[in-house]
């Protein structure tokens, strides 16, 4: 049995993981998947209530008794600060060490594409992020803070250890998964002593990859081939900030955030598994937020859990909705967020 705990979060994420969670059903109830899903109700509701983000022993809880964790979109204006979401979302990532941020961007139907005369296998790449490092750890500060002399500090932390394994989770998934060409992004020329260490970490690590063809890109060259030519990458992977600038871009390129699935991986241990857009408090409640992301997350997740067949079903099922037009507004669709979860379900 593999045990999953649900994180519905704020705003639309409530409603997006609902359909999430109705596919699992699909899977648990008509093809004997063995899963057992446990819903938490952390998120801005409790935090403005109790004052609790994240519950104290929450962490070793989840570590112990749980094999994966799908969380919705935290943010709620309620909350200005959102510190509820940085305790759960940071909190949960940092806690279980979850080091590698996985984002697929596949293109799924020609017409989302806004680079012309792409066709689906042109954009079909996978972006791998170091997770737990970089300019997100939160170490800097402010000195003389809202005067004029204010000075602001934010220090970019990165360990031999910490890039040499994002690097070798890249290039392990490239081998495994058929994909022949990495590429490693940094901005070394600019910051020789933070990325000097990715630079020369990535050259000893290659050396035990022969199989695959990798190079080195500085970020700036990268965004640029992105737009111009995304069919020649298969894998790339590089710290957090770019990793998180590049993610949205490769979204981007198939439709928008609403088709843009992650995970966030330690490979086996208890792994979280999100949509990356926001929780959009502006459409809450309306009916209108696309469910397809949150639903491809769920494909990765039962990927992660051993379950190939599940995610090649998952993924076909919303190939066929994109292209049927089986959709909400943003994509071109007239359908609800509800409709498009039940018929995702019954194309299952």
């Amino acid at each position: 049995m593999k045990r999953i705990a649900v994180i519905p979060g704020d705003g639309i994420g409530v409603e997006v993981t609902a359909e999430a969670v109705k596919v699992l059903h699909v899977f648990m109830d008509r093809r004997g998947l063995p899963l057992e899903l446990v819903t938490f109700d952390w998120g801005a509701d409790k935090y403005l209530r109790e004052g609790v983000s994240l519950p104290d022993g929450a962490l070793e809880m989840l570590r112990r008794e749980f094999h994966a964790i799908l969380i919705g979109a935290l943010g709620d204006p309620r909350v200005p600060s959102n510190q509820h979401a940085a305790d759960i979302l940071l909190g949960i990532r940092f806690g279980l060490d979850l080091y590698a941020n996985q984002r697929p961007v596949k293109l799924l139907d020609a017409r989302l594409c806004p680079l012309k005369d792409r066709a689906e296998h042109d954009v079909n790449f996978v972006i791998f992020r170091e997770n737990t490092e970089g300019l997100y750890v939160g170490v800097g500060g402010n000195f003389k803070r809202g005067s004029e002399d204010e000075v602001a500090l934010q220090e970019d932390v990165n360990t031999r250890r910490g890039v040499e394994r994002i690097l070798v989770h890249a290039f392990e998934y490239a081998r495994s998964h058929g994909r022949r060409r990495l590429c490693m992004s940094d901005k070394s020329n600019a910051m020789a002593h933070a990325h000097g260490l990715w630079r020369r970490t990535f050259d000893d690590v290659r050396k035990h990859y022969p199989d695959i063809k990798s190079r080195h890109l500085y970020i700036d060259t990268l965004t640029m081939e992105l737009v111009r030519d995304p069919a020649q990458f298969d894998v790339i992977v590089t710290c957090n900030l770019f990793g998180d600038i590049l993610s949205d871009l490769g979204a981007q390129l198939v439709g928008g955030l609403g088709l843009a699935p992650s995970a966030n991986l330690h490979p086996g241990r208890t792994s979280m598994f999100e949509p990356v857009h926001g929780s959009a408090p502006s459409l809450a409640g309306k009916n209108l937020a696309n469910p397809l992301a949150a639903i491809l997350t769920v494909g990765m997740m039962l990927e992660n859990l051993r379950f190939p067949e599940a995610v090649r079903d998952v993924e076909r099922a919303v190939t066929e909705a994109v292209r049927l037009n089986q959709t909400t507004p943003d994509l071109g669709g007239k359908l609800g967020t509800r409709e498009v979860g039940d018929w995702v379900c019954s194309h299952l």
